[in-house]
């Protein structure tokens, strides 16, 4: 099976042309590197010249391509270079060969080669002085180091100069890649942090004007219709007010902040008055110390989602917010009546429950919510919302 040759790189045939040619020059105007009566020439004569000139200048096709096949044939054709007249183009190429062996060639060739020519070059400047005891004896130690070690040498340096950008550039886009990467999960993390701000401020609010416009439409008493709409108007405008904090974080890109007003657990009591105010029976037992801010937030609007929830789908009867302070964390229950609704109902996603597990899960927490039978039979079953929030020192670091 015959072996396909790549095509030659541009540079690679643009040395040979140019090779080549300024080996004919030289050999048309009979410039050789040693005279012919040296004993080293066994061929002379201009025409031997011609056929280790031919043969490096193709090796030089293959510098590129076939680095260690074209140094082994360059050599051949340099020993074959050196019992003739000689040429300067083709030790010049040679060294180019050497050159590319290491630059282009496998990484144990890039190792080796430097070494065997660096052996090689001390071998050839000290056995010719042992032998022949004379200082001219080691300029063969001088032309064969730079023939073969001083290229090969280059080249090992190109390549680690190479082999270290290379390197710097693949960390580069890795750094890159995870900056992007960090990028996309803060924008998700903070996409997810303001819908959940989102729909805890409004949320609670439109589900009162839904609910109440309901009871204002269903209903032909003027004074319950006035009512109701006193509460939608408070409603509105409680929620405009909510968006417009929330938009006002939103067009202010110089640093991140919680809105003006960050709810906290002082604001319970507000909070309750305004779930009575929209016709819900809320009682508040809460004893607590003092708490960090993101763990006040997460309670807070966990109350407020879950108070929501009861104005939207609990059966009539007696809700309860339950906080408690305990062995470092803070205990926090809200439960309202589970069952068949005879009051208009105000549809529901689901993203309440996603948001309040969230809250929960970023402060390490734990969380459940379904329902559970009421400690009076007689009550039957309540729909309960229970988190456990961490409030030691390791919970004041975590981002809201």
């Amino acid at each position: 099976m015959a072996v396909r040759l790549s095509r030659p790189h541009r540079f690679d045939a643009w040395a040979a042309l140019a090779g080549l040619g300024g080996g004919l020059l030289l050999w048309g105007i009979g410039l050789g590197t040693r005279p012919a009566d040296e004993p080293i020439v066994l061929f002379d004569g201009r025409w031997p010249l011609l056929v280790p000139l031919a043969v490096i200048a193709g090796c030089e096709l293959l510098r590129r391509s076939a680095p260690r096949t074209a140094l082994l044939l360059g050599t051949l054709a340099l020993i074959a270079d050196t019992v003739t007249r000689g040429s300067i183009a083709t030790v010049v190429m040679y060294t180019d060969l050497m050159y590319a062996a290491v630059l282009y060639g496998t990484p144990a060739s890039a190792r080796r080669i430097p070494w065997v020519t660096g052996l090689l070059t001390i071998a050839a400047t000290l056995v010719p002085y042992a032998v022949w005891r004379v200082p001219e004896a080691l300029l063969i130690g001088v032309a064969v180091g730079i023939v073969s070690f001083a290229p090969a040498s280059t080249g090992l340096i190109v390549r680690n100069h190479r082999d270290a950008a290379e390197a710097a550039r693949l960390r580069a886009e890795q750094t890159a890649l995870l900056a992007e990467m960090d990028r996309t999960q803060a924008v998700t993390a903070e996409r997810a942090r303001m819908a959940r701000e989102l729909h805890d401020m409004v949320a609670n609010h439109l589900s009162a004007i839904a609910i109440h416009s309901t009871a204002a439409l269903s209903l032909d008493d003027p004074g319950t219709s006035k009512e109701a709409l006193t509460v939608i108007r408070e409603n509105s405008v409680q929620g405009l007010s909510e968006m417009r904090r929330l938009i006002g974080i939103l067009r202010d890109g110089a640093d991140d902040r919680e809105p003006a007003a960050t709810p906290t657990l002082e604001g319970l009591g507000a909070l309750v008055e305004g779930a009575r105010a929209n016709g819900l029976d809320v009682a508040l037992d809460a004893a607590y110390d003092s708490v960090p801010a993101p763990v006040e937030l997460a309670a807070y609007r966990i109350v407020q989602e879950s108070l929501t929830n009861a104005l939207k789908h609990a059966a009539r009867g007696k809700v309860t917010v339950w906080l408690r302070g305990r062995d470092g964390t803070l205990e926090l229950r809200v439960s309202s009546p589970y069952g068949d609704r005879d009051a208009p109902r105000a549809p529901g996603s689901g993203a309440g429950l996603v948001g309040m597990r969230e809250r929960v899960a970023l402060l390490h927490g734990t969380f459940g919510a379904g329902p559970e039978n009421a400690p009076d039979p007689a009550d039957g079953k309540l729909w309960v919302v229970r988190a456990s929030l961490p409030v030691s020192d390791t919970t004041r670091g975590e981002t809201r």
